[in-house]
């Protein structure tokens, strides 16, 4: 072994695919690198501390939990204290340690975390922006989340209700001009790639500036890549945000090159790498294309969202349910489509003037399939869509979670950030449900995926979803014969064939359902299930605008013809109404 080891040592571990028996192996740390050799192996192998997915700790912290691309790794010390220590030189060693690139968290493609974050962020709520990365943003915010990106990437979570686009922006641009000790181009090649920028012909510039990309660190070439690959959608789509190659080029020259603008041939460095971002970076056109495309998606999407909810909130008027589905049960009411779960659950209650108790947990329920499956909508939620969508037999109710206490009170009990075990599984057949039987099988449940085990001793998972696009419904249906009541439904909807695919799964004992449905809820929901302040869910504020004119939006308990009445009014001259606002 020729190493100079921080920190050496014999640990318990569990490889994530059998955890029924732990194992003893070496684990040796060498700055960000860990070295393991695993029982029965004779063979070292190297994990990057700085490309984990996850980083947490397990049971008041005597179990270390490792997350990688595929592999998860649990480790314990054979004492409390010897836990608490390789805690400690791991984190320390997994964190961003230097102000070079390499020093920072990276992807698996050797991109900064907080670069591929600013930028998918900017993807997804920005393109359209105007004068994007020319703005700067509210400097306090951008300090703030700079030094969280900084202190501990992994861990910041980009939210468009809690991050403004230009703070993000602002963000990523402060990065590369403070945060990193050189720029991405290198002190050694400085003065080269500003020189290559004089240089008149098209074909020799093109190749020097390829040379000069594959003479760079890895990292920086991911980096450098990265950025003028997404530069170059920006600039895509200048007609909407007014960044022409020419702004940008302005903006990130000085950016880029750490100067003061004054130097021109800064600004020409990055205006070149965008116009000829395919032969310098050799990139694949069809990929490109694929990549463009999906921007234009991400783009119509966006701008029909805006316009609708730029409509008067008054147009959308939508039957909710209080406990059960009966016709005295029923309300009318406007749903903007700003209105989150959590506010429809309170104006429910305060219409109908229902006197809550303290633990009564009320929130707002989707319910389908006949009554067949139903799903507790996050409190943040956006309910608009949801009723939008609706089948004929699916609708809303606001009612009572009587699970809620118990899956709070498991989740207080444990760091439970993930779940594996043994279920009873069918899958939905391809071309109807067919015969098949619910199996046995092995799953695991972490913040990134949900794994699929033909066995426990499996060392590769059969099946593979991202967590955060699953949707959970508690309850099966009835005709595929589910062998306890306990069981859940999971649906995929794949982006590409925009097709839905189910799986079931049933427990032995409620409290095994509850435990695995709360997992599902706090790693979907970044370990929020529940509104901190309980007391809001019980809210008795009137709520805004429950009148347009003379016409009631909500007429509480009265009869069908009222209800008819109020509806068909405010639908048959919604502009006449519109005006009287």
């Amino acid at each position: 072994m020729d190493h100079d080891f921080e920190r050496i040592g014999r640990l318990l571990y569990k490889d994530g695919l059998n955890l029924e028996r732990a194992k003893l192996g070496w684990f040796a740390l060498e700055r960000s690198t860990l070295y393991v050799w695993f029982e029965d192996s004779d063979k070292e192998e190297a994990i990057n501390l700085r490309k984990l997915q996850e980083l947490s700790t397990q049971t008041d912290h005597d179990v270390l939990v490792l997350v990688e691309k595929r592999r998860t790794l649990y480790m314990q010390g054979e004492r409390r204290l010897e836990a608490q220590g390789w805690w400690a030189a791991i984190q320390r060693a997994a964190g961003s340690s230097g102000d070079t690139l390499s020093d920072q968290q990276l992807t698996e493609d050797d991109t900064p975390v907080l670069v591929e974050r600013c930028v998918a962020y900017v993807t997804q709520y920005g393109l359209t922006s105007e004068g994007i990365y020319r703005k700067s943003g509210q400097k306090s915010k951008t300090t703030h989340l700079l030094e969280q990106f900084v202190k501990n990437a992994r861990a910041v979570k980009l939210r468009e209700e809690d991050h403004q686009v230009d703070d993000v922006s602002n963000t990523l641009k402060r990065f590369f001009r403070e945060s990193i000790g050189e720029s991405i181009f290198t002190h050694g090649a400085y003065q080269d790639w500003l020189q290559t920028s004089t240089i008149p012909e098209d074909c020799p510039k093109i190749a020097q500036y390829q040379k000069l990309f594959a003479n760079l660190p890895q990292v920086n070439r991911a980096t450098l890549k990265a950025l003028i690959n997404h530069l170059y959608c920006v600039q895509k789509v200048s007609d909407k945000n007014q960044m022409t190659t020419h702004n940008l080029a302005i903006v990130f020259g000085p950016t880029l090159f750490q100067t003061d603008g004054q130097d021109s041939k800064a600004g020409r460095v990055v205006a070149d790498l965008v116009n000829h971002f395919v032969p310098i970076f050799n990139v694949d056109e069809q990929q490109l294309k694929k990549q463009l495309d999906e921007i234009v998606s991400i783009i119509k999407i966006r701008d029909a969202c805006l316009m609708q909810s730029s409509q008067n909130a008054g147009d959308f008027i939508c039957t909710v349910y209080l406990e059960e589905k009966k016709a005295d049960c029923e309300l009318s009411l406007k749903v903007p489509a700003t209105m989150t779960a959590q506010e429809l659950t309170n104006d429910v209650l305060y219409l109908r003037k229902l006197v809550t108790k303290e633990r009564d947990n009320w929130c707002c329920f989707e319910v389908i399939d006949k009554e067949e499956m139903e799903r507790p909508l996050h409190h943040t939620e956006k309910v608009l869509p949801i009723l939008h969508a609706l089948a004929t037999d699916s609708y809303v109710v606001v009612k009572r979670n009587t699970a809620l206490d118990s899956m709070l009170m498991y989740l207080g009990s444990k760091v439970a950030d993930q779940k594996h075990g043994m279920v009873k599984f069918r899958e939905e057949r391809k071309l109807g449900l067919g015969t098949g039987s619910f199996s046995d099988r092995y799953f695991m449940l972490t913040d990134q995926t949900l794994r699929l085990f033909k066995e426990v001793r499996s060392n590769k998972p059969d099946k593979e979803w991202p967590v955060k696009s699953l949707k959970i419904y508690l309850g099966v249906k009835r005709k595929l014969k589910p062998p306890t009541c306990w069981g859940f439904t999971v649906i995929y909807e794949t982006k590409e064939r925009h097709e839905k695919q189910h799986w079931y799964m049933c427990c032995d004992t409620q409290m095994e359902q509850r435990e695995w449905f709360a997992t599902f809820l706090y790693v979907q929901n970044d370990g929020t299930i529940w509104p901190s302040d309980a007391s809001c869910c019980r809210s008795s504020h009137k709520p805004s605008e429950s009148r347009f004119g003379n016409v009631s939006l909500i007429p509480l308990r009265g009869n069908a013809n009222e209800m008819r009445n109020s509806v068909a009014a405010f639908t048959a001259a919604p502009v006449s109404i519109s005006k009287k606002v």
